[in-house]
C-alpha cells in the first residue's frame, strides 16, 4: 500500500496495479441498481452481467434513450401526464428537449413522503442543538411559504432568490418557490455584496428571502448591512422576507425597503394549509446556478424540474444506493450546485443533514465527524482540500478512533481531484470498509459526469465510474477517443441535465461557445481526465483551461499536487503556466505553500525538481518554484489556478469577492515582475 510519503500518483502507465478497497454496500442485497439491471435483461432479453455491461448500454447508439425512458418509470418519479417522445432528435449543441408531453411538479416528487420520521436534523459549528423536522411538518411549512409567496404575488416562471444560509428556512423556501412553478437561484451570505449583485441583477428577482446574521468560526456576523447594499441595485425586487437566526431575533429592518420579518408575514398564512402543486413541462426552469465569476460576469445556467430530478434520483439512488434508512450530509453552503444536490436526497425518503458554520473550529479539527457521529450518518459528503487538510492534524486524533462512526457506510468527495494519499487517508483514519466514492462534475450539469458506485470496489486515486446515461471519453486533441491517456473529458450524447439555456443568452451563442466551441457537436467540459482500460475508473487531471502546456506536452496541475504534496515540508500549492511574453513559449510556475513558518531553500527546490522529473518527466518541472503565504480557494474550496494563472500573466482583473482569501491574491500580482526572468 503507497504511503503518504510515498511519490506514487497512481498514473496508468507505471504497470504496477492499484490499491483497491471492498466496503460493505457490495455484499448489500437488493441494491436498486442490481433490481434495475435484472429488469432491463428481462425486458429486453439481454445478459448485462455487472455494471459496466450496464454501462454500455445505457449510452449505445441504439438503447441510451431507453435507458432514461426506463429509468423514469423505473424510478417511480411522479407525473401528472405521460411523455409521447423521449427526446428530440437534434444535434447536442442544439439543446435537445427531453420527455415532450410530460408534465410533473419538482416539489412534489421530493415532499412524497408525509410521515413523522425526521427529513431535516439541522445545526450549527456549536453541535449544542439539533433541530429535528418531520417529512409531515416539512410538507406543512413548504405548503405555508407557498402561500406567502403566492400573497407577494409570485407566479409561475417569477424568480424568488435566497441569500441564505444553509437552514430549514432555505429549504422551505426552495421547495415552496418550486411547488409553484417559481424559478429558485440562492447565493451563500458569505458571499462579497457586489458578487451577490452581479448574479442576481442579472435574473431580476421578484421576492428575497435573506438571513439577519450568519456564524462562522465562532463568531455571529450581522448581514443586513450588507443586504442593504445588495437590494439598492435591485430595483425589480418587491418583497424581501428576513429569516430569523434564533428564535430571539428582532433585528431592525426599518431601513430596508419592502422588508418583513418572517414570523410577521407567516403569522398573517394558514397554519396547515394545502399545497397545490402547479404541474410544469419536464424542461421548465427549476433554478438558476452562477458559474464562480472569478474571471468574468457569472453565468447564468437554467436548470430544469425533470432533469435535475432524473438525474439526481440516479445519482442517489442507482450509484449510492440512497435509501429510508439513510442520514445524508453534505458540507456545503447554498450557492453550491452540492446543495441542490443534496436536497433531491429527500426523494430517495432520506434524511439530510443541514449544517451551517465553519467545518474546522478552534476545539475540534474533526468537528463534522463529531456531528456525523452524534446523528448516525450514512453518507458523509465533503471537498478534497477538507480530508487533505484532515490529514495534516494526525498529531490530533483520527477521526475513526475519536467518534462512533459505525453508521457510516459512504464518504464522497468533490470541488476538486482526491488525491491518491487521501485515499488511504480515509480508509486507515476514518474507516476501513466505507464506499469512498471521489465525484465530479459541476454547476453546469448541477450534477456529475462520473463518481461513486455502490457495486464497484474503490480503486486508488480514481473516481469509481463513469455515470449511466453519461456517455463520458477522454478525447485527444484531435478529438478522438484514448484510453490509458490525458484527455478533455467530453460527452458525446445529450442528457436530460444539460442547462436548458443560460439566462439572457437570446441566441443561445453564449451556451454553445461554453461547451460546444472545442469539439462539434460533443459536450466539452473543460475537465483534464485519463479513463483506465482495465478498472473503467476515471482519474481527473483539473481543470482543462488551467492545463499546462510546456514545449507542447499538455498536462494536468493534479499530476505535479500528486508528487510535490507527498513532501512533508509543503503544505500546498497550485501550478500554472506563464506565457513568454517574447518566445510565446509556456513555462510551468509552481507556487507552494510550506508547512511552517521557513522560507523555501534552493535545496528544497531541488528536491521538488528531481521528485517531479523521476515520477513524471523533465518537460513536467517547474521554471520557477516560488515560496507564498496562501492559495486561493474558492467559499466551497475549489483550488482557483485560473485567477493565478490571469494574474502572473498581467491581468489582474480578478474578482476577489468568491474566494474565501480573496486577500491572497494581492502576493501574486506583487510576483508579476518576477515573471519577466522567464521572457
Amino acid at each position: 500500500m503507497a504511503t503518504r510519503g510515498s511519490t506514487g500518483s497512481n498514473q496508468i502507465s507505471d504497470g504496477t496495479p492499484p490499491k483497491t478497497w471492498s466496503h460493505g454496500l457490495l455484499d448489500r442485497p437488493d441494491k436498486k441498481q442490481d433490481i434495475f439491471r435484472n429488469r432491463i435483461n428481462r425486458k429486453y432479453g439481454l445478459a448485462l452481467g455487472n455494471y459496466h455491461d450496464l454501462y454500455e448500454w445505457s449510452v449505445g447508439a441504439d438503447s441510451f434513450t431507453c435507458f432514461w425512458e426506463e429509468f423514469l418509470d423505473f424510478s417511480g418519479i411522479i407525473v401528472s401526464e405521460k411523455h409521447n417522445q423521449i427526446v428530440d432528435d437534434v444535434p447536442m449543441h442544439e439543446i435537445p428537449r427531453w420527455f415532450r408531453g410530460c408534465r410533473l411538479n419538482y416539489a412534489e416528487n421530493i415532499l412524497r413522503k408525509r410521515d413523522d420520521s425526521v427529513a431535516l436534523y439541522v445545526t450549527d459549528e456549536r453541535l449544542t442543538r439539533t433541530r429535528k423536522i418531520t417529512f409531515s411538518e416539512l410538507y406543512r411549512q413548504v405548503a405555508r411559504f407557498a402561500k406567502l409567496l403566492s400573497s407577494f404575488g409570485v407566479q409561475k416562471g417569477d424568480r424568488v432568490c435566497g441569500y441564505v444560509a444553509n437552514t430549514e428556512h432555505s429549504v422551505f423556501a426552495y421547495l415552496a418557490s418550486a411547488s409553484i412553478g417559481a424559478i429558485w437561484s440562492s447565493t451563500s451570505p458569505d458571499l462579497g455584496h457586489r458578487a451577490v449583485v452581479d448574479r442576481f441583477q442579472q435574473i431580476k428577482p421578484k421576492v428575497i428571502f435573506a438571513v439577519e446574521k450568519q456564524i462562522y468560526n465562532g463568531k455571529i456576523h450581522d448581514k443586513l448591512t450588507n443586504l442593504e447594499l445588495i437590494l439598492k441595485n435591485l430595483d425589480s425586487v418587491e418583497a424581501v422576507v428576513i429569516l430569523p437566526f434564533d428564535e430571539d431575533s428582532s433585528s431592525d429592518i426599518s431601513f430596508l425597503k419592502n422588508s418583513f420579518h418572517l414570523k410577521d408575514v407567516l403569522a398573517e398564512v394558514d397554519d396547515d394549509p394545502k399545497l397545490d402543486f402547479v404541474q410544469v413541462p419536464f424542461d421548465h426552469p427549476l433554478c438558476i446556478l452562477f458559474s464562480s465569476g472569478t474571471t468574468g460576469k457569472p453565468k447564468c445556467m437554467v436548470h430544469s424540474v425533470g432533469g435535475t430530478l432524473i438525474q439526481h434520483r440516479k445519482e442517489h439512488e442507482l450509484l449510492g444506493d440512497l435509501g429510508q434508512n439513510d442520514i445524508l450530509f453534505y458540507f456545503t453552503t447554498t450557492g453550491w450546485m452540492m446543495w441542490n444536490w443534496l436536497l433531491s436526497g429527500l426523494a430517495a425518503g432520506a434524511a439530510l443533514v443541514l449544517f451551517e458554520g465553519t467545518p474546522i473550529s478552534a476545539s475540534s479539527p474533526f468537528l463534522l465527524f463529531e456531528m456525523a457521529g452524534m446523528l448516525g450518518v450514512t453518507v458523509f459528503g465533503t471537498s478534497a482540500k477538507y480530508l487533505a487538510t484532515l490529514e495534516e492534524k494526525l498529531s490530533e486524533g483520527s477521526p475513526g478512533r475519536l467518534y462512533n462512526l459505525g453508521a457510516l457506510h459512504t464518504v464522497l468527495s468533490t470541488g476538486s481531484p482526491l488525491m491518491p494519499h487521501s485515499f488511504d487517508y480515509v480508509f486507515e483514519h476514518i474507516k476501513a470498509d466505507v464506499m469512498l466514492g471521489s465525484i465530479s462534475g459541476g454547476s453546469d450539469i448541477v450534477s456529475c459526469f462520473v463518481g461513486q458506485n455502490c457495486t464497484l470496489p474503490t480503486v486508488r486515486g480514481q473516481v469509481q465510474s463513469r455515470n449511466l446515461g453519461m456517455d463520458i471519453v477522454a478525447y485527444s486533441n484531435e478529438g478522438l477517443p484514448v484510453w490509458d491517456e490525458e484527455g478533455e473529458l467530453v460527452c458525446r450524447k445529450p442528457f436530460p441535465a444539460m442547462p436548458v439555456y443560460f439566462w439572457g443568452d437570446s441566441d443561445g451563442e453564449l451556451y454553445r461557445r461554453a461547451y460546444f466551441s472545442r469539439f462539434p457537436n460533443v459536450w466539452h467540459h473543460g475537465d483534464f481526465c485519463m479513463v483506465d482500460s482495465k478498472t473503467r475508473g476515471v482519474i481527473m487531471l483539473g481543470r482543462s483551461d488551467a492545463t499546462l502546456n510546456p514545449n507542447g506536452v499538455r498536462f494536468g496541475s493534479v499530476e505535479i499536487y500528486n508528487v510535490v504534496e507527498t513532501e512533508p515540508r509543503i503544505k500546498d500549492s497550485v501550478c500554472v503556466s506563464y506565457l513568454s511574453k517574447k518566445t510565446k513559449d509556456e513555462k510551468v510556475v509552481l507556487f507552494v505553500k510550506m508547512a511552517d513558518e521557513d522560507d523555501i531553500t534552493e535545496d528544497l527546490r531541488t528536491k521538488l525538481k528531481s521528485m517531479i522529473r523521476g515520477a513524471l518527466s523533465a518537460r513536467h518541472v517547474p521554471s520557477l518554484i516560488i515560496r507564498v503565504r496562501d492559495i486561493p480557494y474558492t467559499l466551497n474550496l475549489k483550488k482557483v489556478e485560473l485567477a493565478v494563472k490571469k494574474i502572473i500573466n498581467g491581468n489582474t482583473a480578478v474578482d476577489p469577492s468568491t474566494l474565501s482569501n480573496p486577500e491572497c491574491l494581492e502576493e501574486y500580482k506583487a510576483l508579476i515582475p518576477m515573471m519577466s526572468i522567464l521572457d
